[in-house]
């Protein structure tokens, strides 16, 4: 019979063990990878990919792997894109942005419960020491900005080790690399939320204050028309226009489209053309758009690209701002 003496050593042990293992797992090498390191590291890494068109990543489109790509901001969702890189989990976009009651009202794209959150990570294959890439059908910034949500929901509730596949599967696709159909069959796994990074976050509350206390800047990531007030989805937001106050970084200027998928520009581009609308980068700044889809772009230029430690995503946007009639929208450029 084992000593009560020896258990510890033994403890002890397996802890080191546990420790070399994860020491072991492969760290993303920043924000931003390219196919080729992809498909260089796909056996170390948990690739998820993020839709909204299911459709997409099932089954093979009549156009072939990639066809008939849509110019950046166009309405759908997928472009033609079909398929996904080998072994890739489908994250269906309805599952980490939901809709909330707040104050009787229902509001859309909302973020999913700590709970519902694990649960969706665990059933996509994430392990608490996953190196984890997120990839998107890459045809627009529609597309685009279904990764950058789900990368700051993963980032809100502590997940540090993740990545955006720039360019997403219309690159991968263009590049003649694999593609495959049918729905992935992830292993389960351990994925816990180790934290709610409340200062990745702006709240009504925190917009408000802003408003009326200045301290950080507000950010508008939609295109000028809707920024001015010439048109706007009433479906989502009850008034034309923008949070007073706010700036607009529309997102043309985030990133590029082309047949080779949609990617960021460069850092050194971003915070000129920033600094050009009038936006300091290294300032605090909130981003918003219509119910926080896009505006997790413009989160992810300014927090994970520019680096900005005081970047903060407004989740609730315009379709939260706006409910209210007594809070005015602006249809003014500032």
């Amino acid at each position: 019979m084992r000593s009560i003496a020896s258990l510890p050593r033994g403890l002890t042990l397996a802890t080191a063990l546990l420790a070399a293992q994860s020491a072991l797992a492969l760290e993303v090498p920043g924000p931003l990878v390219d196919t080729a390191w992809v498909e260089e590291n796909q056996n170390e890494i948990v690739i998820l990919d993020a839709r909204k068109d299911i459709q997409s990543f099932i089954r093979k489109s009549s156009a072939g792997e990639v066809g008939g790509v849509q110019a950046c901001g166009a309405s759908g969702s997928g472009g033609g894109v079909s398929g996904h890189i080998p072994g890739a989990a489908l994250v269906d976009w309805k599952d980490y942005a939901v809709k909330e009651k707040v104050g009787g009202i229902e509001l859309l794209d909302m973020i999913p419960s700590k709970a519902d959150f694990e649960k969706l990570m665990q059933q996509s294959g994430v392990n608490q020491d996953s190196a984890v890439v997120i990839a998107h059908s890459g045809a627009d910034i529609n597309e685009v900005a279904f990764a950058t949500r789900l990368y700051w929901t993963l980032k809100y509730y502590g997940h540090d080790n993740l990545a955006l596949l720039d360019g997403g599967v219309t690159k991968w696709a263009a590049e003649k690399r694999k593609i495959e159909y049918g729905r992935t069959k992830p292993s389960q796994g351990d994925w816990q939320a180790t934290a709610e990074r409340r200062e990745l976050l702006a709240t009504l509350d925190d917009v408000n204050g802003i408003i009326q206390d200045g301290g950080a800047q507000i950010v508008d990531v939609r295109t000028a028309d809707f920024y001015l007030g010439l048109t706007s989805k009433p479906e989502k937001v009850a008034q034309k226009g923008h949070i007073p106050g706010a700036k607009n970084f529309p997102y043309q200027v985030l990133v590029k489209s082309g047949d080779k998928g949609t990617t960021f520009y460069s850092a050194e581009d971003l915070r000129r053309v920033a600094t050009e609308l009038g936006i300091d980068p290294t300032q605090p700044v909130t981003t918003h758009c219509n119910t926080g889809h896009l505006a997790s772009s413009g989160w992810f230029v300014m927090h994970e690209l520019l680096g900005n430690p005081d970047a903060r995503l407004y989740v609730g946007s315009m379709n939260e701002w706006a409910a209210d009639p007594s809070r005015k929208a602006s249809t003014k450029a500032e």
